[in-house]
């Protein structure tokens, strides 16, 4: 059976797919994957703000390596997952179905391969706050002036 895939051909990055920002999203999928040396969460967000990305998405993973596990406990907590499952050091994929929250992003390639990183979160919560803060900082990184915005 054929399938037709678009950009198949190109190894052209696409800037679509890559996202670096700050963003308000949901959690459409969540998959965990076992893996010897680093099991991981893979997830799928979809973005709900800012507007001009809104119904975009992006996968991510947080691994769940001793070393990683303040990352990911750092998600659930500010993402609204269910206490008494984070109390018993369990995760849920359906548990984490259509949680929202702040996440900001960050794109890298290494080795010819496109990583889309997970850098901060935030509770959904605090949206109007960040939002707010992301465009003051946008603004004083375009004003004129001595280097330390002043």
């Amino acid at each position: 059976m054929r399938h037709q895939i678009p950009g198949l051909h190109s190894r052209h990055q696409d800037s679509e797919t890559s996202f670096d920002g700050v963003f308000l999203v949901r959690v459409e999928r969540a998959w965990y994957r076992r893996h010897p040396q680093k099991p991981f969460v893979e997830l799928r967000f979809v973005i709900l703000e800012p507007q001009s990305f809104q119904d975009r998405s992006f996968f991510s993973r947080l691994y769940c390596t001793e070393r990683a596990l303040w990352k990911l406990h750092w998600f659930l907590r500010d993402f609204g997952y269910d206490a008494d499952l984070l109390n018993r050091d369990q995760v849920d994929e359906k548990a984490l179905l259509n949680l929202r929250g702040i996440v900001r992003t960050s794109h890298k390639i290494l080795n010819g391969r496109s990583y889309q990183n997970l850098d901060s979160f935030a509770p959904a919560s605090e949206w109007e706050v960040v939002s707010c803060a992301s465009v003051d900082d946008i603004d004083a990184q375009d004003a004129p002036g001595d280097s330390d915005g002043l």
